[in-house]
């Protein structure tokens, strides 16, 4: 009977808790209370490590346009990047491993982007004492057998892809009457480079191969700055191989490579630019820009982060781009069809489609010896 009454007791109880749960209603919130919101996700973050400073209308400013776009495209609270200028002078380089360094021990970016055969040991360096942090290494080749380097993805461009169509239409215009600023009887063209390494290398050799396919006697004036930065050096360089016959010009030499495109203007000569829309950029100097090619840093930099934002991008590889991947391109649009002829555009449409189809397989730098490249040069001397 005392279990019974006990039991009857509990099950009173229970009823009524139940029925006080039932009347008890939280109290309104304040009118100008608004409702709670969950905390944003992280976004994804990258360091932009520029051995080098932005406005240099060419590569750097290439690789922030990238980061820039995909920014835009999905907002700060997915992507944001921050972008280190670490110099480009001789006084500067001492600071490039620290600062790269220390922006690994932060442990604030999810990716760390530098590029150029300058950062190459400081990269490796980095890369073995943080195995966690992942890093996208541009425009160089990484030797990835030299270590254990699963964080490193490397994308690198067919620059002289894109350098065999400059070469095939620099030779034509030397000696295409029509154009008001050349001297037909001589068929000499020019080449500035920043620095003699194998990407600057080879840009020369798709570029010298593209000029003798379409002109066999061409001769190609050959020169180096010495670093990226000196536009004046570069300018005095170009006003040289102008002033000794050459019609038309190439920089690939960064800001340095600014310098030919003034000693253009002031000799009154052509000089295709690179990296960059270099005419649309300049277009108080666009009459003497022909076109640029372009190595589209900014394009694979958006591709690769996007795809590891998705979980798609492997790293531990290099990846090549040239015309099929969209990697490099020449700029065809309206200043172009009004600076070069139908005849020459009609040719270099062909010939892109020929190196795509594969049917034109353009030489390459990488991999050859030093003779090899100074018997290549010696052709077209």
């Amino acid at each position: 009977m005392k279990k019974a009454l006990s039991l009857l007791l509990v099950v009173m109880m229970i009823f009524s808790l139940a029925a006080c749960a039932k009347q008890e209603t939280p109290a309104p919130a304040p009118s100008g209370d608004k409702p709670a919101t969950e905390t944003p996700a992280k976004p994804y973050k990258a360091a932009l490590l520029l051995n080098g400073t932005l406005g240099d209308k060419s590569f750097f400013d290439s690789a922030n346009e990238g980061l820039q776009k995909l920014k835009d495209e999905v907002g700060a609270d997915v992507f944001d990047f921050k972008v280190e200028q670490m110099g480009a002078t001789a006084a500067d380089e001492p600071k490039w491993t620290p600062t790269l360094l220390d922006y690994c021990e932060s442990g604030e970016y999810d990716v760390i982007i530098i590029g150029t055969w300058q950062m190459i040991e400081g990269l490796a360096d980095a890369a073995e004492q943080f195995p966690d942090q992942k890093f996208m290494f541009f425009d160089e080749t990484f030797d990835f057998t030299s270590g254990d380097y699963k964080n490193i993805y490397n994308v690198l461009y067919k620059q002289n892809e894109v350098s065999f169509l400059v070469g095939a239409a620099a030779a034509m215009m030397t000696t295409d009457e029509s154009l008001p600023m050349v001297n037909p009887a001589d068929k000499t063209i020019g080449f500035l480079g920043g620095m003699e390494n194998p990407i600057i290398n080879d840009f020369l050799l798709g570029y010298i191969q593209g000029a003798k396919y379409v002109e066999p006697d061409v001769k190609v004036a050959i020169a180096y700055v010495g670093n990226f930065y000196d536009s004046a050096v570069g300018k005095d360089l170009a006003l040289v191989q102008y002033q000794n016959g050459a019609d038309v010009g190439y920089n690939v030499a960064g800001a340095a490579g600014l310098g030919q495109i003034d000693a253009a203007a002031d000799a009154k000569k052509y000089a295709f630019g690179v990296d960059s829309d270099q005419a649309a950029l300049l277009p108080e100097k666009a009459e003497f820009i022909p076109t640029s090619a372009l190595k589209n840093v900014g394009n694979s930099l958006y591709r690769a982060i996007k795809l590891d934002m998705e979980g798609k991008l492997t790293y531990g590889v290099a990846e090549s781009l040239g015309f099929a991947e969209g990697g490099v391109n020449l700029v065809k649009d309206a200043h172009y069809e009004e600076m070069l002829s139908e005849e020459i555009r009609t040719k270099i449409d062909e010939l892109e489609a020929k190196i795509v189809s594969g049917e034109i397989v353009v030489d390459s730098a990488l991999g050859k010896t030093t003779e090899e490249i100074e018997a290549i040069k010696a052709s077209v001397k």
